[in-house]
């Protein structure tokens, strides 16, 4: 209802909506956004972080390097699985199961190879990049189901703030083209809109995607109902495992099975490639390897499909002779399956290269500035109630503390627990989980920094500490025993390389606020003396008259 009795309209409803939901969980959003944009470079953090895989250098024998590794390795295993070194990754990712082994990722033992010497490699203990993807939907520090909660309400949220804020501004695409530096609220207002439209797309399909991927908890009625309460009966339906035989291995009419020696992966590896000239293999997988019924699998890298969650095409060979082998027919896909697999697959960008990587990362930073610049409006737009009242209310500075030590904090954090690192003792024991407290601590400690500085003072030095602790982040690696970026590019390790262009990257935005912060200062300072200077004028002058 507005001040002179009539009902509001739809965008001034519209506007209070967009202001609130963005407001009160928008310190939540914030930090759900930056880490899920992080999680985007998830296996090239992962690497950066283990530099004792930084000297793993493929070549074109590294496949049977690391096939003849698992045989020491994981001798008289039911099964092999070889991620190949690529654009995400510098070492050979070994798996394999043991004969009785339990179900599913518990009975999965786990290696890495060097891909130029196979060696099995000791890397230091890290969660490495799944510790911001986690933390991205789960929260971390509280029990999964919870956080899981509070992330698909925040999401939620942010949806309707979305939606709520395209219908308030009616001019939105025509105030992108405008900005006016220097206007204060106006400017504040202009970096808000260009930031929102710019990736506007994105930022609709990756907070709908990430609903869809948390339905089952925020509305599992239709599946409790259909499995009359068994939620597990409908994931086995989903991984098409229910009734489903075991994949049969060896040649036909062979029942017995005996030892064998594997046939040489080289013929296979070159039949891949003629067929997948841009790809090449990503992975191999061994059933029954050293036995007669040994079969392996070789499947694209780089080419996966969102309808079948994942599945990238794949060859099937005898294991013992090397003859190509037609594959199992896969089950067929429902309609509905298939949408829901390229929903989520588009939210966690299984489908991109490296150009599109950076693509959606680069949205994911402009997200993060629209969050970012949004909750500081608040702030802006309150300044002059403040001026009339001659003070700061509670509520306003709380949230000037809170856009301190969530924005700047956070980045100061996520830059901390990579230099954490590698400053702790490699023999730490439960050293992921110290990595994982310092993030949180520095974090407090940002939190509580605004309270003790001013507040503009807080924005420069937090924004001024995480754009040189990034810069340093490359030196740092090579002093500590990784590899230097222009190594990494030569050696072709894109993993470790495009982590350290993300690390500058992220200097250069840090930079540049804190830059922002320490010119905005003087100036300010000048404008407030070109106010008084004519005051001072009119002073002076009675003064200049009487003497």
């Amino acid at each position: 209802m507005r001040a002179d009795g009539k009902p509001e309209g739809l965008r001034q409803s519209m506007s209070w909506l967009h202001t609130w939901s963005g407001l009160l969980l928008g310190w939540l959003l914030y930090a759900v956004f930056f880490t899920g944009t992080l999680s985007y470079f998830r296996e090239e953090i992962s690497d950066w972080m283990r530099p004792e895989l930084h000297g793993s250098v493929q070549d074109a024998a590294t496949a049977q390097r690391a096939l003849d590794a698992m045989e020491h390795i994981a001798a008289g295993a039911t099964t092999w699985t070889l991620g190949l070194p690529g654009p995400r990754q510098v070492a050979v990712a070994a798996s394999w199961r043991q004969p009785g082994a339990a179900a599913g990722r518990a009975g999965t033992q786990r290696a890495e190879i060097d891909a130029a010497t196979g060696e099995r490699l000791q890397p230091r203990e890290t969660r490495g990049g799944n510790f911001f993807y986690r933390f991205h939907f789960e929260l971390h520090a509280m029990p999964r189901i919870w956080g899981r909660w509070i992330v698909g309400f925040a999401t939620m949220m942010m949806f309707v703030a979305i939606l709520s804020g395209v219908i308030t501004h009616k001019k939105i695409f025509t105030d992108f083209f405008t900005f006016r530096p220097r206007k204060g609220q106006r400017s504040w207002l202009d970096a808000h809109n260009a930031t929102a439209v710019l990736a506007l797309p994105f930022h609709i399909v990756i907070t709908f995607s990430g609903l869809v991927l948390l339905m089952f908890i925020l509305m599992p009625w239709g599946v409790q109902g259909a499995y009359n309460g068994d939620s597990e009966a409908y994931f086995a339906d989903v991984r098409a495992s229910r009734g489903q035989a075991p994949a049969q291995g060896g040649r036909p009419g062979r029942e017995a099975s005996g030892p064998a020696p594997l046939a040489r992966i080289a013929p296979m590896m070159a039949e891949a490639g003629r067929r997948w000239p841009e790809h090449g293999v990503g992975s191999i997988t061994v059933t029954a390897p050293g036995t007669s019924r040994a079969v392996i699998e070789l499947r694209e890298g780089g080419a996966e499909s969102l309808i079948n969650r994942g599945q990238p095409d794949r060859l099937v060979f005898d294991g013992v002779t090397g003859q190509l082998r037609e594959p199992p027919e896969a089950p067929p896909i429902s309609w509905v399956r298939a949408t829901g697999n390229v929903v989520t697959g588009v939210h966690m960008g299984r489908f991109a290269d490296p150009a599109v990587r950076w693509l959606l990362l680069i949205s994911g930073l402009i997200g993060t500035c629209m969050a970012a610049s949004g909750m500081v409006l608040w702030v802006i737009k309150r300044l002059p109630e403040r001026r009339k009242l001659g003070r700061t209310p509670f509520g306003h500075r709380l949230v000037e503390v809170l856009n301190v030590g969530s924005i700047a904090g956070l980045s100061v954090a996520v830059a901390s627990y990579f230099w954490l690192n590698r400053l702790l003792p490699v023999s730490l024991p439960e050293r992921a989980d110290a990595e994982i407290s310092g993030f949180f601590i520095v974090w407090l400690l940002c939190l509580l920094h605004p309270l003790l500085v001013r507040h503009r003072t807080a924005w420069l030095q937090q924004m001024g500490l995480a754009a040189l602790m990034y810069a340093l982040l490359p030196l740092l690696g090579m002093w500590t025993g990784g590899a230097s970026l222009a190594s990494s590019v030569l050696n072709g390790q894109w993993s470790l390389a495009n982590f350290e262009l993300l690390a500058l990257a992220l200097a250069a935005i840090h930079a540049s606020v804190a830059w922002w912060l320490l010119r905005g200062k003087p100036a300010a300072a000048a404008q407030k003396a070109a106010h008084h200077a004519p005051k001072a004028a009119a002073v002076a002058q009675p003064v200049e008259r009487a003497s």
